[in-house]
């Protein structure tokens, strides 16, 4: 798909149209799938400007002020910008499927209704009502250290993320990185390679792994490794809100 062609195309249509049996696939096995180009350079120029509209925004975290590495973030503020609404409206219902076996093979109850306008709905009436979404903002020296976002009793098992920042041209370092911690056993670190505008979606908490005697839980953590050069943005979106 040309430039101009993939810029008409709706995010809703463009994420609809992911190979969604192949991230499945990478999720199983991995807990992080990669859907590349998802948006246009332009497109993740103007969502990184947002950073300096403070109106949009609840809340700005300083990392270091709380241990939780060096750098900066803001959680935006309801109602969200379009774009960021219609990423979280779309994507919602290709991964709730997904979350769903997730829980029934690991013995989980929780189910997850198929518009992610009901999961909210659910979140809220549990109190969990401010906005998750999210814009990081990475200057040389910065890292995020390893976390889960959990934020409160009703937790979707899977989140997003986009670079809106291009490696190379606008920083360096700065990687993606998540650790798998299983049963007795050392962690395994996978580092996820993107390139401006990619979307990578990863386990918030734990992925089902199959063992000799069944489905067992691994537990999943993720981070972003040393900024070396430039100013790096990237956009989290969190499927449930927080408390």
């Amino acid at each position: 798909m040309t430039v101009l062609a993939q810029a008409a195309v709706s995010l809703d249509e463009r994420i609809d149209a992911l190979d969604w049996p192949d991230i499945e696939a990478q999720l199983d096995s991995y807990g992080s799938a990669t859907a590349p180009a998802l948006l246009l350079r332009d497109e993740c120029e103007a969502l990184a400007a947002l950073y300096d509209r403070d109106g949009i925004f609840r809340s700005r975290v300083v990392m270091e002020r709380h241990g939780f590495g060096r750098g900066e973030y803001k959680y935006f503020a309801y109602p969200l910008p379009d774009p960021i609404a219609d990423v979280r409206r779309a994507a919602y219902p290709h991964l709730a499927p997904i979350a769903n076996r997730w829980n029934d093979v690991t013995g989980i109850e929780t189910r997850y209704p198929r518009e992610h306008a009901a999961f909210i709905e659910r979140c809220h009436r549990a109190g969990q009502t401010r906005p998750t979404p999210l814009m990081l903002r990475y200057v040389p020296g910065d890292f995020n250290c390893l976390h889960q976002d959990l934020y409160g009793e009703h937790v979707f098992p899977i989140q997003m993320a986009i670079l809106l920042s291009a490696p190379g041209r606008d920083f360096t370092g700065g990687e993606f990185v998540m650790t798998e911690q299983r049963p007795r056993m050392q962690s395994r670190v996978e580092a996820v390679p993107l390139a401006q505008g990619d979307a990578v979606f990863f386990a918030v908490h734990h992925r089902p792994v199959q063992g000799t005697r069944g489905p067992y839980r691994v537990n999943m953590r993720h981070g972003v490794s040393r900024l070396r050069s430039g100013r790096r943005h990237m956009l989290g979106v969190i499927f449930h809100d927080a408390q």
